[in-house]
């Protein structure tokens, strides 16, 4: 494995720990097989023994998804470790990810167990799980601010049990570059028996450093695994991001010397899949996936792309998915075109009804913008996927009016459980007269943390727009979207999905960091 760099992606569950970004079991199955087609190595689905929901999600992408490993991260105890075998029964290949914390102020403050505890409950829960499991990992939390004497016995004693990979956790994003590399470098010299194990990284960005970190721990370190999310989506300031380490190693291969199998031309596909889904927009200056990645507003820099493209860009655009997203349809496009651009897209829908339900939103959309964009169809499914859920707000119709110099009004008719309500509410913008026209019936109490519109389609104006909503209430946040060629609409759509979120009983045990 000297020459080959294992990406391990792990949206789908630290990702996943974002303020309002869980997911549902179909929406995780549709991220998960979009993973598979970018051809990442290991895919941690989830956190099975979190709750039901969870570990119903984890044993689903198992028994979807072929070509990846599917992994489950466990708590070093008996029955996180049963769950996570339980899920990942019917998976090609399977993986379970344990961990315990083994920094003094983890032990002490969390876990209050002595460091002989700690070590004896690592080294069984390796053990357990080696039996129901041919490939363990194991993750000391919060490794970095570890005493390194204590997590080179740990981390020994866990090798000799079976452990496969030995990840190093930056929990908290702590880390600089060239000590986190010495860190790991230090441990692999000192601990016995490292060769038999391949070792892996695990950054936060809190410090602004998770990829330069993770880059550090590989070039430096030895590592040969990089755990990281789509997008740098994660709890906090984020993950190490997918995009960003594989296209640095691709690119500077000169200077890591290593292979990914990763298939860059996807990475595109997955970040805008990732970002509808979990409500969370990727920046404009985000470096690979964001949408000012290749642009060139320099009259300079443009002059000497024109001349020579390597003069200002380092990799091409088509590379990682871009070119690949400029094929349209429009309202003249029938159905089998339709269907072949879903499965382009990796969508697969259960059924015919599904598909023609699909295609029916895909012409209705059609006749109100000329072109339709991959962006603007998978927001239509995920409308008609989120249809076939229970949802217990629905939006049925709305109307506004907005003048300069007259306050807004919006008229609102909705769905609450099967029963339809009309309100009307002024407000300082068309959107905030909605929200109030909606409050006025439903008094959910729900406190408006974020409010966001972007573009998800092509830049011009009618363009369909994405609203993200993130909405708390009662100690629980979530993010929810809503698309429509009209942005009050969209807006409302938003809204009116974070309600249905927030109503939800869905709760998420917290997991490592």
């Amino acid at each position: 494995m000297a020459d080959r760099l294992i990406i391990f992606d792990t949206t789908l569950r630290d990702g996943e720990q974002s303020p309002g970004a869980s997911m549902t079991k179909d929406e995780k199955l549709r991220i998960a097989r979009q993973l598979e087609r970018l051809r990442v190595d290991v895919i941690e689905a989830g956190f099975a023994a979190a709750s039901p929901g969870d570990f119903e999600a984890v044993k689903a992408i198992a028994e979807a998804v072929r070509e990846s490993r599917i992994c489950s991260l466990a708590r070093a105890n008996d029955r996180d470790l049963s769950r996570a075998a339980e899920a990942l029964r019917g998976a090609n290949a399977a993986r379970i990810h344990t961990f315990i914390a083994t920094s003094e102020l983890h032990m002490e403050k969390k876990l209050r167990m002595t460091r002989d505890q700690v070590l004896e409950q690592a080294r069984l829960a390796v053990r357990f799980a080696r039996n129901h499991c041919d490939d363990v990992e194991f993750s000391p939390e919060d490794g970095y601010r570890s005493d390194p004497d204590f997590l080179c016995r740990v981390i020994e004693a866990v090798i000799t049990e079976g452990a496969g990979t030995i990840n190093i956790p930056d929990t908290v994003g702590y880390a600089i570059p060239e000590l986190y590399g010495e860190f790991i470098a230090d441990l692999r010299r000192r601990i016995p028996n490292s060769d038999k194990a391949i070792w892996s990284v695990h950054c936060h960005n809190d410090l602004g450093m998770a990829v330069a970190n993770s880059l550090a721990g590989v070039k430096i370190g030895g590592a040969r695994q990089v755990e990281c999310t789509i997008n740098g989506l994660g709890e906090r300031a984020g993950n190490c991001s997918l995009e960003e380490v594989v296209m640095a190693v691709k690119t500077r291969r000169d200077h890591f010397g290593l292979e990914v199998g990763i298939d860059a031309s996807q990475i595109v596909a997955a970040s805008r899949l990732v970002s509808q889904t979990t409500g969370f927009v990727v920046q404009p200056n985000k470096a690979v996936v964001g949408a000012n990645a290749f642009a060139h507003a320099s009259g300079i820099h443009q002059d000497g792309v024109l001349k020579a493209r390597d003069t200002y860009e380092i990799m091409r655009a088509e590379d990682v998915g871009w070119a690949a997203n400029k094929i349209v349809l429009g309202k003249l496009s029938g159905r089998n075109a339709f269907k072949q651009r879903l499965e382009q897209l990796g969508i697969q829908l259960d059924g015919e009804a599904e598909v023609n339900e699909a295609f029916q939103r895909f012409k209705d959309l059609a006749d109100r913008k000329a072109e339709v964009f991959d962006e603007d169809i998978l927001a239509l499914v995920m409308e008609e996927q989120a249809d076939h859920e229970p949802d217990h707000y629905r939006l049925l119709a709305l109307a506004q009016r907005s003048e300069m110099g007259e306050r807004p009004h919006a008229a609102v008719v909705f769905e609450a459980g099967g029963v339809e309500y009309r309100a009307e509410s002024d407000g300082n913008g068309p959107v905030d007269a909605c929200v109030r026209a909606i409050e006025s019936q439903l008094q959910s109490g729900a406190e408006l943390l974020l409010f966001s519109v972007n573009a998800i389609s092509s830049g011009s104006s009618e363009s369909q727009g994405e609203v993200s909503m993130r909405l708390q209430h009662a100690g629980r946040v979530v993010n929810a979207v809503g698309a429509d060629p009209d942005i009050i609409v969209a807006s409302a759509k938003a809204y009116l999905n974070a309600l249905n979120k927030l109503r939800s009983k869905n709760e998420r045990l917290p997991a490592q960091g």
